[in-house]
């Protein structure tokens, strides 16, 4: 029998509203919500029970350990994890830069609570389980199942705060049918980084934006303040006004690296402009983000920074995972 193991760690779709709390809060067990099946088996663990808006870097090491730790036993044949969707993407690419194996990951939750008459949480979870015991899946890396489809972790978004289609992406690996999934598209191979190690929950990369009479002061603050990167998401295809030059320039003297990534939602970073745009910043020395989003930048470079010790340059490190 197929046996499929799935990782509790809180999120809408564990929880109601509790006596005494302003809102929804974390509470169910997962193990509680797992549906029965004769096909599959399902055990459960718990790495933790709370909204994915609380998680830092340290929670998001926890969870891949997890998945790594189960993963590497020979009688489990693909795990779920359960998140808040608020966060989702950035554990779930940690987990897909660090998954070696070629049992399927599949990330779920839900929009609507436990406790609503129409909580989506249930189905989402079966159909995540489903996906991780069918064999076409094996070797996808990590994947995102919401409402009845499945993306490549990489790039995958959260685009609605409360429609059930929470999330899309620019790889759509599965949809749903009628007699189960059907596969759509296989993801390209990967280079795996290692496991973060607890020098990783300490890191501080801060996520910059700016935009109109944006005050370049922030990310100065940032710098001097003690970050040990910066993510700068820029307009258009990575764009910043007066005074951000010679911040980056800064920081690259000072060996602080600078991610430039976009706000916009598709499309790759791209030297056009000059007059501080995004050509002065890369050739200041800023590593363009590719088509990641500023999230997972943030997440990629913070993972880089925990394995500074690699002979290949962080850039050139970079590069090769955000194209």
């Amino acid at each position: 029998m197929t046996r499929v193991h799935v990782i509790g760690t809180g999120g809408t779709i564990v929880s109601r509203r509790a006596e005494g709390a302003s809102g929804s809060v974390a509470v169910d067990s997962i193990a509680d919500l797992v549906p029965s099946s004769s096909d599959i088996d399902v055990s459960t663990s718990e790495v933790f029970r709370t909204g994915s808006y609380r998680l830092g870097l340290r929670e998001l090491r926890l969870v891949v350990e997890e998945i790594e730790h189960r993963a590497a036993d020979p009688e489990i044949d693909g795990i779920v994890v359960t998140h808040g969707t608020d966060t989702m993407e950035e554990t779930a690419y940690l987990a897909d830069l660090v998954h070696a194996g070629d049992k399927p990951v599949i990330f779920t939750g839900a929009q609507r609570g436990a406790d609503e008459p129409d909580t989506d949480g249930p189905r989402n979870l079966s159909e995540a389980i489903e996906a991780a015991a069918d064999p076409v899946f094996r070797g996808i890396g990590v994947g995102i199942a919401f409402a009845g489809q499945l993306f490549a972790a990489k790039g995958a978004r959260k685009v609605e705060t409360l429609a059930p289609t929470a999330f899309e992406g620019p790889l759509l690996l599965g949809v749903r049918g009628l007699e189960g999934w059907v596969n759509t598209a296989r993801p390209v191979a990967r280079d795996i980084l290692s496991l973060p190690t607890e020098t990783f929950d300490g890191l501080r990369v801060d996520a910059l934006f700016t935009y109109p009479g944006a005050n370049p002061a922030h990310m100065q603050h940032a710098l001097e303040s003690g970050a040990d990167g910066l993510v700068l998401a820029g307009t258009g295809a990575g764009n910043a006004g007066e005074g951000y030059l010679s911040i980056v320039e800064d920081c690259v003297r000072r060996e602080v690296p600078v991610v430039l990534a976009t706000r916009v939602a598709r499309g790759p970073i791209a030297g056009i402009y000059g007059n501080g745009g995004g050509a002065d910043l890369l050739r200041a020395g800023a590593i363009p983000a590719g088509t990641l989003n500023p999230f997972q930048a943030r997440i990629l470079l913070a993972l880089l920074l925990d394995q500074r010790e690699a002979a290949e340059p962080l850039a050139e490190r970079f590069g090769r995972h955000a194209t």
